[in-house]
């Protein structure tokens, strides 16, 4: 594994990334909640574009992989500023972001904030406004109670023996940077792919946001079977295609 380089964010985090240099637009990859950019579709997605000879760029936000910071310390603002010192200090021109999974929130999150950095945008399930339409949803009265008075839920985890913590500030934190309950303008291409077997985001979530999303040419894609993880080799084909279509509709940069 290659050591990465750092940045230095004004919110005085340190966030690991790994960028190839290569031609424009560029692709920003955007993990998932708890995932880190060694994952397999960060790692596949960085060797398809030095063949392509395209920039890339991958990170962890910090309290993930090599990044600065606690996780359970973390939120969706604090992960939106740490996408944003990157895409803003080191990239030029709009970028094509790919974001998997609590990374499509972020990528939603970016799109909406700077819509003239972005060039296109994938979205690999996913999940916006997750922590309030699935974890908040999902808690029982006792839960939320809990939650609210220490400030912290452990739960079990699908993913890993250390429990699931949720944090009130994750959630209080969720809830102000909602993107499907208001306008969400996104004009450029827009490629979609989900799962009809993802057991974290559910099939309606994509449509959902395909239906609340308003731009000229946004296409959502389903694959009977797949799941969240969306890493076979099947998928991560997908993915390429997604990413060429999205490159293709852009134009050059």
């Amino acid at each position: 594994m290659r050591e990465p380089d750092y940045l230095d964010t004004p919110q005085g985090r340190r966030i690991a990334y790994h960028h190839v240099v290569g031609r424009r637009p560029g692709v920003v990859f955007l993990g998932g909640f708890r995932s880190d950019m060694e994952g397999t579709k960060a790692l596949h997605l960085e060797a398809w574009a030095r063949r392509q000879g395209r920039a890339f760029l991958r990170m962890d936000y910090s309290g993930h992989g090599q990044s600065s910071g606690a996780f359970e310390e973390g939120c969706i603002g604090d992960w939106r500023d740490d996408a944003a010192a990157v895409l803003d200090t080191l990239t030029e021109g709009p970028q094509v972001l790919a974001g998997s999974s609590m990374g499509g929130w972020i990528a939603l999150l970016l799109a909406r904030a700077q819509p003239d950095r972005v060039a296109g945008l994938v979205g690999i399930a996913a999940a916006p406004d997750f922590t309030e339409d699935g974890m908040w949803a999902g808690l029982s009265e006792e839960e939320r109670e809990t939650l609210m008075r220490k400030g912290r839920l452990e739960r079990p985890s699908e993913y890993s023996d250390a429990p699931e913590v949720i944090t009130r500030r994750l959630i209080e934190d969720g809830h102000e940077n909602l993107v499907l309950r208001e306008a969400l303008p996104l004009p450029f291409p827009v490629r979609l792919l989900q799962g009809t077997a993802d057991a974290d985001v559910p099939v309606d979530w994509a449509m959902r946001l395909m239906e609340h999303a308003d731009g000229p040419d946004i296409r959502l894609t389903l694959i009977k079977d797949a799941d969240h993880r969306f890493s076979t080799p099947v998928c991560l084909r997908l993915i390429e295609t997604a990413i060429d279509d999205a490159l293709e509709a852009a134009g050059p940069a």
